[in-house]
């Protein structure tokens, strides 16, 4: 491209020394010094110049300006190649993607965009609290027996760890209790797909109580900082405990119903004693979390107390499922021939 526009400054010299009747004289000395004499024109002076000089300065000034030129127009290709690309990176936030899986847009009651990702509003309800918490199921069987005394064997290494930390003590029972309804529901949809029989409900029922119990644990995890040993001691009870209950359900369902409603029995008598020292003072009873107002639907100004309250309603209703369901055993049926309780919280 350089000898392209060195070929054009020549013509350009050129031209301009032949028009305008400007005449060129190469006299003598001068032609061999290769100084170019202009004669006058208009009464304008004399103009001397070497004409290598002249060629040069001018290819120099335009190779200047094409390259001022070619930078230029490189930033101003860079700034909109930036541009675009910033705008790609928003349209992925913003724009549905290519499988059209986003999310659509979800308000609340008052026209508010909806928070939470984990839970969808028509999922959110508002607790039974008319439930009756002092049932029990009196152990008449041996299964039952059996049942009975492995919970309180159990809650005896819990009250000697976590004695009235009744947060800490929640949290633990949480990643506990939200096992048996997963469990359960796995080997009923396997069972299921095997012999070609619907469940009678109960693989929704019982996920239902899993997903509960789960979210019983993310408000309690806004509540309570576990330390590293108790995050330690969650892994292993739960590795422990998933495994356990999975080979029970398998040997016998209504033994592992009947293990979960002792467990649920349980967890009622723990939550009333948590709602004892929030009400004595011994534990603050700190606003709502967020999280539990709107599964909950609880009043803006909701406090840890109330809280408690529609999470220990939650584990009365998981107890009457749990011995319901190991009673329908017991009959010697099975639990696709019984109703199941949807969306019995």
């Amino acid at each position: 491209m350089n000898h392209l526009l060195a070929r054009s400054v020549l013509k350009r010299v050129i031209a301009a020394g032949n028009c305008g009747g400007i005449p060129l004289s190469s006299s003598g000395a001068a032609a061999s010094a290769g100084v170019v004499t202009v004669a006058p024109f208009d009464g304008d002076s004399v103009v001397k110049g070497h004409g290598s000089s002249m060629v040069l300065i001018a290819w120099m000034r335009m190779m200047s300006t094409a390259a001022e030129s070619s930078s230029a127009s490189a930033e101003v290709e860079k700034k909109s190649s930036g541009a675009a690309s910033e705008k790609a990176e928003k349209d992925d936030v913003i724009v549905s993607s290519y499988w059209g899986v986003s999310r659509p847009k979800i308000t609340k009651e008052d026209g508010t965009e909806w928070p939470w990702n984990c839970f969808m509003p028509w999922e959110a309800y508002r607790s039974d609290l008319s439930i009756d918490l002092s049932k029990h199921h009196v152990p008449k069987t041996f299964i039952d027996k059996v049942a009975y005394r492995t919970v309180k064997l159990l809650r005896v290494p819990t009250d000697v760890f976590f004695q009235r930390r009744y947060g800490c003590r929640a949290m633990m029972l949480e990643t506990v209790a939200a096992v048996p309804g997963m469990v359960g529901g796995m080997l009923l949809h396997l069972r299921s797909l095997r012999k070609f029989q619907q469940s009678g409900g109960w693989i929704k029922a019982l996920l239902e109580e899993a997903e509960n119990e789960r979210m019983h644990l993310m408000t309690m995890a806004e509540l309570v900082q576990p330390k590293w040993y108790e995050r330690l001691l969650v892994l292993t009870v739960q590795g422990v405990f998933f495994n356990a209950f999975f080979v029970l359900y398998l040997m016998s369902p209504k033994l592992a119903h009947r293990v979960v409603g002792y467990l649920e029995e349980e967890a009622v008598h723990s939550y009333t004693e948590y709602l004892k020292d929030i009400e004595s003072g011994a534990i603050e009873n700190v606003p709502a979390p967020a999280i539990a107002i709107d599964y909950w639907r609880l009043p803006k100004d909701a406090t840890l107390k109330d809280v408690i309250i529609v999470i220990r309603a939650d584990e009365a209703h998981h107890r009457d499922v749990n011995h319901f369901a190991s009673d329908v055993h017991f009959q010697g049926k099975e639990l696709r021939e019984a109703a199941a309780p949807v969306g019995y919280h």
